[in-house]
């Protein structure tokens, strides 16, 4: 039997995956030796052009995940190393988090549900969800699947991407300006440089006092500083998040804040779809190694 090919493994994965790439490669955790052909990784992994530089049959990046913006992409492209994720596959869970979030954070249900455990039943009102605009800063799959869901309430859908989209809901062309026209700010974009801390404290005074920020995208899109300052002065009304600047620290300031409903990083997290995109990984690789078109290749 030939020596199977070796793999880098750089971030933690499903029991069923680990087994599964055992099966079709040399796994390693540490220190890959400079035959190494492929690096699996997830959606928060770092892959820079050193890591890359540094193994010379590198072939194939394969992340467990929908972000890629800690891979160099261009480093790899220039080495003619192939990059694939796993789109697709949860846009639906990723979507349906930000709206649960969302209404968790307006009708107070967190904050509801620790009253009645602690023995509690006279609770403040929650506001309405019913009728609120939302905003959304980002408007690829999971956007669309955000405004889809959002739609039913009943509130105007409005939107800022790179570029107008033929789609009945209105463009706004500039975050600042999509956060003064909403009531709820709900971020779907990738991460990255462009990107970086774009909800920033002028974003979040444009939102207002009885706005609510939900984050489902990746902690760099917040200057997390000043939205904990905003928070604890009610510059902003509440926030729903599930991703954070330095996961897994969550600001402790965050944690007493009855306005505030966290997430660890859950978007895809349901048995079904990270069965899918495991399933996705492999056949990514399977079809790198075999000489086949890649089914979610970035480069």
């Amino acid at each position: 039997m030939a020596d199977l090919p070796d793999l880098y493994l750089i971030a933690d994965m499903a029991p069923d995956l680990v087994d599964a790439l055992e099966q079709r490669f040399t796994v390693h955790r540490t220190d890959p030796p400079a035959t190494t052909r492929a690096i699996c990784g997830g959606g928060s992994s770092v892959v820079d052009a050193a890591l890359i530089d540094q193994l010379p049959a590198l072939e194939i990046i394969a992340i467990n995940g929908v972000g890629y913006d800690g891979i160099d992409v261009a480093a790899a492209k220039v080495r003619g190393v192939r990059v694939t994720n796993t789109p697709d596959v949860l846009t639906d869970d990723v979507a349906d988090l930000a709206i649960g979030l969302w209404l968790a954070v307006e009708r107070r249900i967190a904050a509801n549900d620790a009253a009645v455990r602690d023995g509690g039943w006279n609770v403040p009102l929650a506001r309405q969800a019913s009728g609120r605009t939302i905003g959304i800063f980002g408007l690829g799959r999971i956007g669309h699947a955000i405004a889809r869901r959002a739609e039913p309430f009943g509130g105007e859908i409005l939107y800022t991407a790179r570029s107008e989209k033929p789609v009945t809901w209105r463009f706004v062309p500039d975050i600042t300006a999509l956060a003064a026209a909403c009531d709820v700010l709900i971020l779907a974009a990738p991460g990255g440089t462009g990107t970086q801390r774009i909800v920033d404290a002028a974003v979040l005074a444009a939102l207002g006092s009885e706005g609510v920020l939900v984050n489902v995208a990746r902690g760099s899109l917040v200057d997390q500083g000043a939205l904990v300052a905003a928070l604890e002065t009610r510059e902003i009304g509440g926030a729903g998040l599930d991703v954070f600047a330095d996961e897994p620290a969550v600001p402790e300031a965050l944690k007493t804040m009855p306005n505030v409903v966290l997430s660890p990083h859950q978007g895809s997290a349901t048995v079904e779809t990270r069965a899918a995109m495991a399933a996705l990984v492999l056949a990514n690789l399977d079809a790198h190694f075999s000489g086949k078109p890649l089914p979610s290749a970035v480069v």
